[in-house]
């Protein structure tokens, strides 16, 4: 700790996590344990499986493996940390450890929020104007969406991760969250942060409301073009694509606007926490789930690399 006049200045933080050493919640830390390595390994699965089959080469699976990526780097900077400090019954976190932590989350939510909206235009070109989908989402334009969602995302990381921590803190150390998420730290603060709060709600209601206006008019579009078409077949496809995008949109926009958009005195430690791990640990973990279980092409590329993995055992016992 640091000293000035008479008040005590703090150099760390104490995360107070999100379970209680019980055997009920001992049980529930099992549990997020086994999501962790299902995010892992579904999300893992689905890179792999866009990147080594050709039929997977287009922009929808392009934007999906980015997607893979980011919710695997999601949940590798929140479960891993808590997980250690569960088990260690612990929670020490530095100052520079809390704001790498506050940069990395908060660039990562960034990114899906936009990458969300680029594959919903995505979706909306390929059904509203399939003839000239290849032209309008050519692979430079692809690259450009991916790298526009890491700066806007890393930028609104970056302010606030160093803005957060510029606040002097004193007194309590106890941050009442399982990892360094911004509301709880500043509940610490020994200044007046009313202004930055309102910075900070104005900023998280542009980035979220922004490209969910986005995915909202590209999915009216898509919805009066899928019922205008002849073909049942087609319909039925664009719905099964479509039905599994909205069903990722509603359940990662939905814990996140209730976190960031509601106000501060409808909000409770507990509930906060409950909503925090929604999107940063069972969205992660069914993202893939809901991509593969509803899309024939990804469950015949995972056929196919079965295939070959009984292919090459077989050929290796003989």
């Amino acid at each position: 700790m640091e000293w000035s006049g008479n008040q005590t200045f703090i150099t760390h933080f104490v995360l107070l996590g999100l379970f209680s050493h019980t055997p009920l919640h001992h049980f529930l830390f099992s549990l997020i344990m086994i999501m962790f390595l299902v995010a892992l390994t579904g999300n893992g699965l689905m890179i792999l499986l866009i990147n080594i089959d050709s039929r997977l080469h287009s922009p929808m699976y392009f934007f999906l493996s980015w997607l893979s990526c980011m919710d695997l780097m999601l949940i590798s900077t929140i479960v891993p940390r808590m997980a250690v400090d569960f088990l260690s019954d612990g929670g020490y976190i530095s100052f520079t450890g809390c704001g790498l932590q506050i940069l990395f989350f908060l660039t990562l939510l960034g990114d899906e929020c936009f990458l969300l909206a680029f594959m919903a235009y995505d979706r909306y070109v390929a059904i509203s104007n399939p003839l000239r989908y290849s032209l309008v989402m050519n692979q430079r334009i692809c690259w450009l969406m991916v790298a526009f969602s890491w700066l806007f995302g890393l930028i609104d990381g970056l302010i606030q991760a160093v803005f957060t921590l510029h606040f002097p803190y004193c007194g309590s150390k106890e941050i009442d969250h399982f990892f360094c998420e911004v509301p709880a730290i500043l509940k610490l603060a020994c200044a007046d942060t009313s202004l930055y709060e309102s910075m900070i709600y104005v900023c998280c209601v542009l980035m979220l409301l922004l490209p969910f206006s986005v995915i909202s008019a590209s999915y009216l579009r898509i919805l009066v073009a899928v019922l205008q078409m002849r073909s049942t077949e087609g319909r039925k496809k664009a719905f099964a694509t479509c039905s599994s995008h909205m069903t990722v949109v509603t359940l990662f926009y939905g814990a996140a606007m209730v976190t960031y958009i509601r106000p501060q005195a409808y909000h409770s430690s507990k509930q906060d926490k409950v909503v925090s791990a929604f999107y940063t640990m069972i969205t992660p973990m069914l993202n893939p789930m809901i991509y593969s279980l509803r899309n024939k092409e990804v469950t015949g590329a995972l056929k196919k690399l079965l295939g070959r993995c009984s292919c090459g055992q077989r050929e290796d016992s003989q």
